[in-house]
Parts: C-alpha cells; sequence; structure tokens
C-alpha cells in the first residue's frame, strides 16, 4: 500500500489535462501514443476537443529500483460536467491542479480546487504549455501562490506538447502525495466512484477500496440497494481491462457481476462483503441538481420503449442525468429529463443518436411552476402544455433561487447587470480576499434556465463561479407564449415567460424560425400568441414555378388564367399539407441573441 498513489488531473476547460495525462503515460510506458488524446475516446470528445467523462487508468513508475503504482484519473473541466469531477476527488489523496501558462487562473480551476480542498486533498500546482510564445509562467505563478499559499519551489512547470517537466511531475506525485491509509483485515468498504455499460459484459462499476480485500468469486452486496452478487471479474483499469485475483486496500479496479438492470448501480454507493460486511457506507458525494428541464420525444412514437431502455444505459455512464415519463399533444409519449447545462443537453442528444441510433426531438427547456385556480386548487405544472386555460387560472408562482456569484472585483458592473436583467434581486454582497467578490441574488429559475451561464462565462472572461439552491415560490405575472404554425398550435415550442418579456420574445422566435422552416409549396403563416391575441407574426413564402414563362405576349387574361389556376392548387395544398418543424428550430430558441 506504501506504493501506491491515487490522484486526478482538475483545471479550467482547454487548459491541456488530456495532453498531460498522455504524456504522462507515454513516460511510464503505459501506452504508445498513436493519435492525439488516447483517453479521450469517445468520438464526440475527439471532435469538439474537450473532456466529458473521467478517464480511470493505472500507470506503473520505477524510482530508485521501488516500483510504485500510480492511479490517475483524467477529469472534464467544463462547468457542466462538475458533477464528474466531484466524484473523481472522492477516490483520490491528491491531485495535479493544471493552470495554462497564457491564459492563468480561472473559474472552474478555482470551484475545482475548492472541491479538492474539501476532501483533504494533497495539491501539485502544475502550469503548462509554457512552451508557447505568449506564455507568462512568473505572472501565472504569483496567482497561484495568491490562491493557495504555496512555496514558489512548490511550483512545477511544465508543457504538454514538448513533454518538459513531465519527469519531475511524476517525481513530485510520489514524494507529496500521500500513500492510501485504510486497514485490509477489516471488513471490505469499496467506494464506486463511475460506471459504464457494456452490451457483452453488463454494468461494470468501478470502485476505490477503503478498507479490506476483494477476490474474485467472491460473493459481494451493495450496501445502499442491497443485492447481492458474485464477483465474476475484478482488475484493474490500464488502457484495457486487466483481470487480477485479488485486490486490496487502496487500489482502483472495476468489477463484473453480470449487472443488467442500470438502478442496480448507484454512483457514490458502497461495495461489501455479504458475509462480513461494514458496519456503514462510505460517505458519498452530493446528490447531483439539474438545472435545466426538456422534454426528449422519440420521433417514431414505436421507439418510446427503446428510448426509455437507452437514457437508462446512458445514464450509468452519466449520473447526472435525470429523467421521467410525460406525454404532450404534439410529440406523443416521451420523457422529462433534467440535464446540467445546455452543453450537458447537447451532449446527450448527440450520444442518444450516436450510440444508440435513437432520433429524438428536445422542447424547450424550462422549470415548473406552481399554478392556482380560482377554486383554491393548486397543482405543479412543468410543461406549458400542462396549463390551465387562462380564465380558470387565478394566479401562477415560480420557483426563485439563492444564487451565489464568486467574481474578480473588476466585472461587478456587467454581472450585476446580467442579473438584474434577468428579474434578480441584489440581497448582498461581500469581500472575500484581495480582488474576489460574492454576490448574493434572489432570481427566478426561469431566467436562468436557457442562456444566463453562457452569458455569465463570456462578460465575466469565465472567471465567475455560479451555485445555486431553489429558495421559495413567488407570485408572478407569466404568460403562456404560444406558436401557431398556419394555425395550429405546434405545444414543444411553447414557452412560459414573463408579461413584460413576451411580446419582444414572440417576436423574435418567429424570426429565427422563419429562418430555419424549410420552403413549402404554399405560404406557411408563423404567428406567436398569448392566449387569443396573435402579437407577432412572420410568413414563409411558398416556391413558386413561373406559369407564366411560356406566354410571350398575347394577351394579359391568358396569363392571369394561369396565375389563378396555380392560386387554387396552393390553396388546396394549404388544406391538406403540413409543416415539418426540424429540430434545428425547437434548439433555435436557446440561441435567440
Amino acid at each position: 500500500m506504501n506504493n501506491i498513489r491515487n490522484f486526478c488531473i482538475i483545471a479550467h476547460i482547454d487548459h491541456g489535462k488530456s495532453t498531460i495525462a498522455d504524456r504522462l503515460l507515454e513516460y511510464t510506458n503505459t501506452i504508445q501514443i498513436t493519435e492525439g488524446q488516447m483517453l479521450d475516446d469517445m468520438d464526440l470528445e475527439k471532435e469538439r476537443g474537450i473532456t466529458i467523462k473521467s478517464h480511470a487508468i493505472q500507470m506503473e513508475y520505477e524510482r530508485d529500483g521501488q516500483k510504485y503504482i500510480l492511479n490517475l484519473i483524467d477529469t472534464p473541466g467544463h462547468v457542466d460536467f462538475s458533477y464528474e469531477v466531484s466524484r473523481s476527488i472522492a477516490a483520490c489523496e491528491g491531485a495535479l491542479l493544471v493552470v495554462d501558462a497564457t491564459q492563468g487562473v480561472q473559474a472552474q480551476t478555482i470551484s475545482n480546487l475548492y472541491m479538492a480542498i474539501d476532501h483533504d486533498l494533497e495539491i501539485i500546482p502544475v502550469i503548462n504549455k509554457i512552451d508557447m510564445p505568449a506564455a507568462m509562467p512568473d505572472e501565472v505563478e504569483d496567482e497561484i501562490i495568491e490562491l493557495i499559499g504555496c512555496d514558489r519551489s512548490d511550483i512545477l512547470r511544465a508543457s504538454g506538447r514538448t513533454g518538459e517537466g513531465v519527469q519531475e511531475i511524476l517525481d513530485a506525485v510520489v514524494d507529496r502525495i500521500p500513500h492510501p491509509v485504510g486497514d485490509p483485515e477489516a471488513p471490505l468498504q469499496a467506494l464506486i466512484f463511475d460506471s459504464v455499460f457494456n452490451s457483452f459484459r453488463g454494468i461494470i462499476a468501478y470502485y476505490k477500496i477503503l478498507n479490506g480485500s476483494i477476490k474474485k468469486g467472491d460473493k459481494v452486496k451493495f450496501f445502499n440497494t442491497g443485492m447481492e452478487y458474485d464477483a465474476d471479474e475484478i482488475g484493474v483499469l490500464k488502457m484495457d481491462m486487466m483481470p487480477r485475483n485479488e485486490m486490496t486496500t487502496g487500489e482502483v479496479g472495476y468489477i463484473i457481476s453480470g449487472i443488467k438492470d442500470a438502478k442496480e448501480v448507484k454512483v457514490g454507493d458502497t461495495i461489501t462483503h455479504v458475509d462480513a460486511p461494514c458496519d456503514k457506507a462510505i460517505a458519498g458525494f452530493q446528490e447531483v441538481k439539474p438545472m435545466v428541464f426538456a422534454g426528449v420525444y422519440p420521433i417514431d412514437p414505436a421507439d418510446y420503449e427503446n428510448l426509455r431502455a437507452s437514457l437508462e444505459k446512458l445514464q450509468l455512464n452519466d449520473a447526472s442525468l435525470t429523467f421521467m415519463p410525460e406525454s404532450s399533444v404534439a410529440l406523443g409519449f416521451g420523457f422529462r429529463c433534467g440535464f446540467l447545462g445546455l452543453l450537458h443537453m447537447e451532449i446527450v442528444q448527440e450520444r442518444l443518436d450516436r450510440e444508440f441510433d435513437m432520433d429524438v426531438i428536445t422542447t424547450v427547456p424550462n422549470v415548473s411552476y406552481m399554478v392556482y385556480d380560482k377554486q383554491g386548487g393548486a397543482k405543479e405544472v412543468h410543461n406549458p402544455s400542462g396549463l390551465p386555460d387562462p380564465t380558470f387560472i387565478d394566479h401562477i408562482e415560480e420557483p426563485y433561487i439563492k444564487a451565489t456569484i464568486i467574481t474578480d472585483a473588476n466585472y461587478i458592473g456587467p454581472i450585476m447587470k446580467l442579473c438584474l436583467d434577468k428579474r434578480g434581486e441584489l440581497v448582498n454582497q461581500e469581500y472575500v480576499s484581495g480582488n474576489r467578490v460574492e454576490l448574493h441574488f434572489m432570481i427566478p429559475l426561469g431566467e436562468i434556465v436557457i442562456d444566463f451561464y453562457d452569458k455569465l462565462k463570456s462578460i465575466s472572461k469565465g472567471y465567475a463561479s455560479f451555485d445555486y439552491h431553489v429558495d421559495c415560490f413567488r407570485l408572478s405575472r407569466l404568460a403562456k407564449l404560444d406558436i401557431l404554425l398556419n394555425g395550429e398550435p405546434v405545444d414543444a415550442l411553447s414557452t412560459l415567460t414573463h408579461y413584460d418579456n413576451a411580446v419582444t420574445f414572440g417576436r423574435r422566435m418567429c424570426e429565427k424560425l422563419k429562418e430555419l422552416i424549410p420552403r413549402q409549396q404554399f405560404d406557411i403563416a408563423i404567428q406567436a400568441a398569448i392566449g387569443g391575441k396573435i402579437v407577432a407574426r412572420e410568413t414563409i413564402k411558398c416556391v413558386r414555378k413561373d406559369v407564366t414563362a411560356k406566354c410571350y405576349g398575347g394577351d394579359v387574361s391568358r396569363k392571369r388564367k394561369l396565375l389563378e389556376k396555380q392560386k387554387k392548387g396552393k390553396k388546396r395544398m394549404k388544406q391538406i399539407g403540413n409543416v415539418e418543424v426540424p429540430q434545428k428550430a425547437f434548439l433555435a430558441v436557446l440561441k435567440l441573441d
């Protein structure tokens, strides 16, 4: 156990975590790097150049005749996947804090660092990309010293691209990060920090053993679900899975026990023996909070059950996804899903398409409201289409959140303006340290759903970190905005919005849909309506054939006759034709700005 080191790499998005991870693997001869980013194995990760899922891998490093086993977990940097980071941190004793020498300390650097400090991890600061012409290693060193209060000599300089400083990182991991502590003789306690689905082997759980040991063929049980299994195969994670006969305290590995049902594996659960169980489960990490809710519907209604199975399998690979069944007039049966943000929603949709071959339509994201009728009854509405007729509604209450924003003092002005534009109220502000300010706002949850996060990041150059919890429901003047195509309402596009914003929002939606819906053989009227009142309209002109082209000269009545004939045909077509709304149109609502 003294020669085991468990550590993860944390950083802001694009600061070079995965590149450094690859260099470490190459230096320890774990793998030969054949193409960029060996740990990011999803096509989506390679295309977008981002890490979506944490990746665990074991390396062997020899120094002074001693052999060390290093378990590395590479984590995502984007804020939408911070749940992955919190799970990885729970399985480690130390962390490499990577900071880009050209950009300095940024928001996710800070929030991931706080997460690591809460778990008492040993932090090793690393400045990456020092080979870049724009690198400012000295200024970045000052920032890191101010942030974590370390000595200048503790900070390592490296370059993921050239491989400079990699040996120093490995030596620092061995020297500075403590080895795991635990009792190999105690009852088995292993923390599940991740799980993946394999269509041949069932569900594979990744764990870290805190106490005790596990042998192949043992009878084990999962503490929270109480389910019992045989450990068919256990082993360690290299580039592929390497089976072992026994795993002991401090090791990180996987277990295959033929689990078929997705609900039986909970990330954060504890594995123990059936015969000599441990007395209590390991304190897991916090439950995940979805920020955005949207309906996900199969394009073909017969695929409903397949979609359910696909979402369950996807939930194994991504524990932050939540879903429950719902139905819609226009789209039939589907699921109401909770996501951590818009990027997360986009990625889930893309993965459903690529990994499970599911074509889905996603509706406009929103939150849940309390609707009170004139008889004094109340009901919770998750979906604008579930709203009763306006004549029966007495009042609507919407959820308000208590938001905490930590930012650099230079960005207070724009951030205040953003929150006030979103109908927020400033509760208080206080200076945390040096130049950093903590702002507390009360904001309607519905206002932060769509693009608040992206705007906050861009106006603060990525420096602001944002956290929230739902506080209360408050009375609000809300209007249901319907979108009509040729007089038919499309319930998947209807939204609940504040009365003051409804008309401008409706107008912008009509303009956007005009660009995105393809032209047909007949005119399409796009209208935005609040109740029975139309507040905006755009018309998509029909595609026309020039029927008068063959009339060169002659009486004008010949041309008129042909045009009248065409007009009748268009009118008939409009009565029987229906308009297909492309998937892009449902997503366009999110990017109206």
